[in-house]
């Protein structure tokens, strides 16, 4: 992994382990697993993160339901099927367990990307603005991970006009909001969404994908 792939991509998070580590996957006989991190934010309600860490770093360093850790890494994408359907998943891949800095925002993320899909504009009833964006950031051996965003007011007015292919630079927080999906008639199930609630953005490069590039995202 090259220095740019490792610096389009940092996450800092620091919060409370809600759920023991279960097994997810193996790669190159490494396994993986995952668990759930409760993040406070300034309200003092929570953001339920997953967070994936490989077994090579729980045997240096454990962790238990019930403790307080901070962690470093990558905020990642990956596709699951989930009845019969091809699921966007989301988690943040552990790169490192740190020491805990009560003078640190407890949740920060930047990510370097672009973006793949026309951002999506919207009021809420209470006219207040909203702009949904699908950034893909890329990661080594030619992958990319697919992170949606969500912008408010005045960076929600800024970024529904920026060209698909934009590269921008987005800061901001990962925040687990709850909603619900029709599953028949009068029928519904909760859901959980993760996104980037973004605080800051800066435009790198206007619509630098050619045709054939833009045919490939959408492909």
């Amino acid at each position: 992994m090259n220095y740019e792939e490792m610096n389009n991509n940092k996450v800092e998070l620091t919060g409370t382990v809600v759920s023991a580590p279960e097994f997810s996957h193996e790669v190159f006989g490494e396994g993986f697993y995952e668990c759930i991190l409760s993040v406070k934010r300034l309200s003092e309600q929570c953001d339920e993160i997953p967070i994936t860490i490989s077994e090579r770093l729980l045997a240096e360093r454990p962790i238990e339901v019930g403790e307080k850790i901070s962690i470093e890494g990558q905020f990642r994408s990956y596709n699951k099927i989930v009845d019969d359907k091809s699921k966007l998943m989301l988690t943040v891949f552990v790169r490192d367990i740190v020491d805990i800095d009560e003078e640190k925002n407890p949740n920060m993320i930047e990510i370097t990307g672009y973006i793949c899909k026309p951002p999506i504009y919207r009021t809420t009833p209470f006219k207040r603005e909203i702009c949904d964006v699908l950034l893909a950031v890329n990661r080594a051996y030619n992958k990319s991970d697919y992170i949606p965003c969500i912008t408010w007011g005045r960076n929600a007015r800024f970024i529904k006009s920026i060209d698909v292919g934009s590269k921008i630079v987005i800061t901001g927080r990962i925040q687990s909001r709850i909603y619900q999906k029709a599953v028949g008639e009068n029928e519904y199930v909760n859901k959980v969404a993760y996104e980037v609630s973004v605080n800051k953005i800066n435009i790198l490069e206007e619509n630098n994908l050619s045709r054939q590039d833009e045919e490939q995202l959408y492909s």
